[in-house]
């Protein structure tokens, strides 16, 4: 920069025209626009400071050896967005409502880092993610896809997608599947706070939930302005006196496989829990989180399929596909579509065509059935890799929930225990679990010193081999 500018900003402004060299060297017809762009980035990254005088628009153009015209139309463009401030024969200086941009973007995702060996449940493999048939299907779509169905979507989904679910849902699951009654929503968590959103247009201020069970159920509903009340659970499924005393006229409940305790709601307890329903003329939200994985007989159907006019059922490609897609569906009975529906388009105003698409194609090609025999088979070696390193490992301890899902539930002998003490040795091993506990929604139920250590061990996402290292890791720690 020339001597002759003398302002108490020099310094900060000399450094910030090293940015706009480039932008002056250009070609021709984007000369202009990349000046602005590099001034602006100068003044919003903090490289000039609020406060600075600039040159004169004759002496930067000299210094940057572009025409003056140039530099005084950035100055007029920058002034006129708030960047900079000028005043007649005061010169042009840098606003104070600019703030320095932040250095970078933070990832929020959850992470298990410095971990040696990761139980945490709730993730599957996701390398298994069929990217062949995905990248195929999408182009595929994208060859064929109208240029209409770019535009807004019906919020209930497109009519291709929901067919091709209704009759996976039939044929799977045992689901009476209306296509005229399912949303297409962006994972369980959208379908739950739709459908609490709907209770709370009717009044319903409360809703049951699992306990123990999911931990998001409660800040959901708190979303929608509904409140959950736990309800505990027994070795047939959700109790049904503490239900009816509760006062709900809904709930939500994971009939195929309860998480987090495994069990499977009892032939008698379903038939219970239908009447209850209807008794209060209530709503019933099947969570069916992992209902297509069953490793020793045949998935049990979904309870929608006994009364769907007092159930909705929801799932999702979370566990099946990868979380990451944000891509479910919601069943709901034909006298709550309209305020779910409507609710839904006020929300996002449907979810994105294309991956509708892609994802209808993927289902209609048999791609999606393919998927999960091949998830099936990964994680039925892998659960039974779990149960033997617990055997081997941890002699006595009970595992039960096997039969089902992406976990199970490990019970440890006494010697073990306490559980607190346990915890933090594992932990300070490098090994990521999760306590039974931790799911609790009502507090003190299960409480850090209990002398027995109940682990909910997610198996889906680790490979055979690191599962055996893992449980020894596990128990050289738990007894060191």
């Amino acid at each position: 920069m020339r001597a002759r500018q003398s302002d108490a900003g020099t310094d900060a402004a000399s450094a910030a025209w090293e940015l706009l060299l480039p932008a002056a060297s250009a070609p021709a017809r984007t000369r202009g626009r990349s000046l602005q762009a590099a001034l602006r980035e100068a003044v919003r990254s903090g490289r000039l400071a609020p406060g600075t005088r600039l040159p004169s628009s004759r002496d930067l153009a000299a210094d940057l050896g572009v025409s003056r015209g140039l530099v005084t139309e950035a100055y007029e463009q920058l002034t006129a967005e708030g960047y900079l401030r000028s005043g007649r024969g005061a010169g042009t200086w840098v606003g104070a409502a600019v703030r320095a941009a932040p250095p970078r973007a933070h990832d929020l995702a959850p992470r298990s880092p410095g971990t040696r060996a990761d139980f945490v449940p709730g993730t599957p493999d996701l390398a298994l993610f069929p990217r062949s048939a995905w990248a195929a299907a999408q182009r595929g779509v994208l060859a064929e896809l109208p240029h209409q169905e770019l535009g807004y979507p019906d919020p209930r989904g497109l009519p291709r997608l929901r067919t091709a679910l209704a009759e996976l849902l039939a044929r799977r699951r045992g689901v009476v599947a209306d296509p005229e009654r399912i949303v297409v929503v962006s994972g369980v968590a959208q379908a739950t706070t739709l459908l609490g959103f709907a209770l709370h247009a009717r009044g319903v201020r409360t809703v049951g939930v699992e306990d123990p069970g999911s931990p998001q159920h409660d800040t959901l509903y708190a979303a929608a302005g509904v409140r959950a009340v736990p309800v505990p659970v027994d070795g047939e499924g959700i109790a049904l006196e503490p239900l009816r005393a509760s006062g709900v006229r809904a709930v939500v409940t994971t009939p195929a496989h309860q998480f987090p305790t495994g069990v499977a709601c009892s032939a008698r307890r379903r038939a219970g829990l239908l009447d209850w329903a209807r008794s209060v003329d209530g709503i019933v939200l099947e969570d069916d989180y992992d209902g297509d994985f069953r490793y020793d007989r045949a998935p049990v159907g979904a309870l929608q399929g006994l009364d769907p006019d007092h159930v909705a059922y929801t799932g999702s490609v979370s566990k099946s596909l990868a979380p990451g897609l944000r891509l479910g569906w919601l069943l709901v009975p034909e006298a709550w579509t309209d305020d779910v529906v409507e609710r839904k388009r006020t929300m996002d105003l449907g979810h994105p065509a294309l991956d509708q698409a892609l994802f209808a194609r993927f289902l209609e090609r048999g791609d999606y059935d393919r998927q999960l025999r091949r998830c099936q088979r990964a994680y039925r070696e892998r659960r039974d890799a779990l149960v033997a390193a617990l055997e081997a490992h941890f002699p006595g301890s009970r595992v039960s929930g096997i039969a089902a899902g992406l976990h199970v539930i490990a019970t440890l002998p006494e010697r073990y225990g306490p559980e607190e003490r346990f915890l933090a040795r594992v932990s300070a091993a490098g090994v990521a679990v999760r306590p039974l506990s931790a799911y609790a929604h009502a507090p003190g139920e299960q409480g850090a010193e209990a002398k027995e250590v109940r682990l909910v061990l997610g198996y889906a996402h680790v490979p055979p081999a690191r599962i055996a290292e893992g449980v020894r890791l596990m128990a050289r720690a738990a007894t060191g």
